[in-house]
């Protein structure tokens, strides 16, 4: 059920660069919400707009939301402070699939947080890819006390393997056997593991990130083609099926 929650902020801090953990009191919304959903955050009344932000985590009743402060809205956002009150829209869009055996997650970046809400959740092993090894060391704490196995790639050698996930994911998938594969994070990477994915007949979910303004799906403004013709990422994703978004041709 989509509500509209005032959460008291328990925690706001910066865990990198520009990038925030936010953590927030919110117990109903943490019942109802299902790994890879997101939510609908409005900053103030001098913004029209809320931001979409990916459920993380809802562990112990409480949100737990990762965000880049990179224009005005969420700069504003990361100066918010413990006490202070939020308004929030959620839980919005469609989750992962439950599966019988272990998932390996596959993300970038920012990709990661609604992974880690799947790592809570269901039996998993992760790859994580960075550009060094200041964007992996925070997710690899986050990630931890949930998934069994840890394997990490970055840009520069830094930590893990040197190269992308993608450079690291055959050997993985042939060392395990899995029952799926959840992946989000640049488009480019999220095809590329699909394509491996689909050669060794797995599986696989991506959550797709375009700019959303409703969340609800009225505007039409995070459309995309796929398979099944135009959707909606905020109302028939952002999960879908990697068949129906890619092609592999």
């Amino acid at each position: 059920m989509i509500k509209n929650f005032i959460a008291e902020i328990i925690l706001n801090e910066e865990v990198a660069e520009k990038v925030f953990r936010l953590t927030v009191d919110a117990p109903e919304l943490a019942e109802q919400a299902r790994a890879g959903q997101f939510v609908q955050v409005k900053i103030s009344d001098d913004f029209t707009l809320r931001r979409p932000l990916g459920i993380a985590s809802t562990a112990g009743g409480h949100v737990k939301i990762f965000y880049r402060a990179v224009g005005r809205g969420t700069e504003v956002l990361s100066r918010q402070r413990a006490g202070e009150r939020l308004e929030i829209l959620g839980s919005l869009g469609n989750g992962f699939t439950p599966r019988d055996g272990k998932i390996l997650l596959v993300g970038g970046g920012m990709g990661l947080a609604p992974l880690l809400c799947a790592a809570e959740k269901f039996s998993t092993d992760v790859l994580m890819g960075g550009r060094t090894s200041n964007e992996v060391t925070f997710w690899q704490k986050e990630f931890r006390p949930h998934a069994e196995e840890i394997f990490v790639t970055t840009d520069d050698g830094s930590v893990g393997k040197y190269g992308f996930v993608t450079d690291a994911l055959p050997e993985i998938l042939s060392a395990k056997n899995y029952a799926a594969v959840f992946t989000c994070g640049p488009e480019i990477m999220m095809r590329g593991v699909a394509r491996l994915a689909r050669e060794k007949n797995l599986p696989c979910e991506v959550s797709f990130e375009k700019r959303m303004a409703c969340g609800l799906g009225a505007c039409l403004s995070c459309s995309i083609d796929t398979a099944k013709g135009r959707r909606k990422v905020c109302k028939d994703g952002p999960i879908f099926n990697a068949d129906e978004v890619f092609d592999y041709d």
